[in-house]
């Protein structure tokens, strides 16, 4: 009875080994069937994962050097250099100090150049300023009723002071009861009804 309990092992042992060996034979083929394949994979990966490494270290030498423009240019606002450099490294954030200087230094000419601003926020910002800079009703309207204007309600309300100074209260009551109780400014809006010339 020992001996069939051996002969049994001896078998199935056997039996897996064959089926390791059949295993990697047929893996053996695969390789050598795509190797070159395999081979163009994995240096495909290594290619792609240093080209994302090289990419991220130059976004971020371009960020500090970047940083270091707009510091020198907070530190001397008349350095052409850094100017040149910082609108050559960071376009959006040249244009972003753009726009601080000239409301520092209350220049219309640049906010005008950057009205068409491909910063987003900056565009916005930048129409808000222009037409508030002018006091004048109809692009302090206009500007309000943009649809995703930053400024919405205060343009309402600054348009809404102006007529009211130009004796034409009707239409600068009409203005603020546009104002959502939301409204950061609803308050003010509701005490200018109040309380504004009737």
């Amino acid at each position: 009875m020992s001996i069939k309990n051996d002969i049994e092992m001896i078998r199935e042992e056997l039996t897996s080994e064959e089926k390791f060996f059949e295993k990697s034979v047929i893996t053996e083929r695969f390789v050598k069937k795509y190797k070159n394949i395999l081979i163009a994979g994995v240096a495909l990966i290594v290619v792609g994962v240093a080209g994302n490494i090289v990419y991220d270290m130059n976004k971020e030498s371009a960020a500090k050097e970047a940083n270091a423009a707009l510091i020198a240019l907070q530190t001397n606002p008349s350095d052409a250099k850094a100017l040149s450099q910082l609108q050559s490294l960071s376009p959006a954030l040249h244009e972003v100090y753009m726009y601080s200087k000239a409301l520092a230094d209350k220049d219309t000419k640049t906010l005008e150049s950057l009205k068409n601003s491909k910063v987003a926020p900056l565009a916005d910002l930048v129409q808000y300023e222009l037409a508030q800079n002018k006091q004048d009703v109809n692009e302090l309207t206009t500007y309000a009723l943009a649809q995703d204007a930053i400024y919405k309600d205060l343009a309402q309300v600054q348009a809404a002071i102006i007529l009211m100074n130009e004796g034409k209260t009707d239409k600068a009551h009409s203005k603020l009861q546009t104002i959502a109780e939301a409204s950061p400014l609803f308050r003010i809006a509701k005490a200018l009804l109040h309380y504004g010339v009737k």
